[in-house]
């Protein structure tokens, strides 16, 4: 009985000294204290980068002869009001609204036949700018990106100009110059996209004997389908504002109603076409929206 006291006090001194071993034991596992690291440091590459940007941007504030004194002016703040009070009110007379939908259908058209006719020959040419596999040659890689690139790195006002020598005046201009630059930065997209894709269901079909272009249609696109179908989407939006400007050059749409406007300074008419081309870009943007979303579910 006496013994069994000193049995006890024992028993709780090795708890406590057990206790005390798994205390220490969680606080050496946790992490030390580290200090932030600093703000720039000499072997980071971000940093070096940054510096750059921010050494070429002050450096391109310094070389334009940008007058922010004029700019700030209450002169030129008075000169814009005016301008702008021209704007209003707004010509809705039947007529003229008739034209300006009219306008904005054809841009509607313009923009949406040049981006599918794009997404075509991106697609075309996708094919064999990218590598399907470790086993593709792929000897006509390099040529078809060059390509790609020469026909996205030429504006779409650029095409337009240089489309009207051939295609005259109007919306047939506009919508092949869309096509072109769409064409090259689809293209990329889509090439960049299926390179990218999972090669295991392409190599099952490879090794039971399946030729390339089955792999393609079977395994490939259905994979990058939905991806293909948001940057075409998402370069709709794009072609609708671009197709707009086109008209500035003569190619149809609701930007040659804005050039003509404004070239003989009808600022009525003006904030009408520019109020339709706000609501149609709008209505496309939400539309393309929606549709991107379903599409990436």
């Amino acid at each position: 009985g006496a013994g069994r006291p000193r049995e006890r006090l024992v028993a709780k001194g090795a708890g406590m000294k057990s206790s005390g071993t798994l205390f220490s034991s969680r606080e050496a596992a946790n992490p030390p204290y580290k200090l932030p690291p600093p703000i720039f440091d000499a072997r980071c590459k971000a940093c070096w980068f940054t510096l750059a940007l921010l050494v070429l941007v002050v450096a391109s504030f310094v070389s334009l002869d940008l007058d922010w004194a004029s700019f700030a002016s209450m002169e030129a703040a008075r000169s814009m009001g005016r301008f702008v009070a021209e704007f209003f009110p707004p010509d809705l007379s039947p007529v003229f609204v008739n034209k300006v939908v009219w306008a904005a259908w054809e841009t509607l058209a313009m923009s949406a036949l040049g981006t599918a006719i794009a997404a075509v020959l991106g697609l075309a040419l996708a094919v064999p700018a990218s590598r399907m596999s470790t086993q593709d040659p792929a000897w006509l890689r390099g040529p078809t990106r060059w390509l790609l690139n020469a026909l996205r790195a030429i504006p779409e006002l650029v095409w337009a100009a240089l489309l009207l020598i051939s295609a005259g005046l109007g919306p047939m201009a506009g919508t092949l110059a869309l096509a072109l630059h769409t064409t090259g930065v689809l293209g990329r997209l889509f090439a960049e996209a299926m390179e990218n894709v999972p090669a295991g269901p392409g190599d099952a079909l490879r090794t039971q004997g399946v030729g390339p272009l089955r792999v393609f249609f079977y395994a490939t696109l259905p994979q990058v389908l939905p991806q293909l179908m948001s940057y075409t989407l998402y370069r709709w939006e794009n072609n609708i504002r671009a197709a707009a400007v086109l008209g500035v050059v003569g190619a149809g749409g609701l930007g040659q109603m804005l050039s003509f406007h404004m070239g003989l300074f009808h600022m009525n008419k003006t904030a009408t076409i520019l109020a339709a081309m706000l609501l149609m870009v709008a209505c496309v943007d939400a539309l393309s929206f929606a549709a991107r979303r379903w599409l990436t579910r």
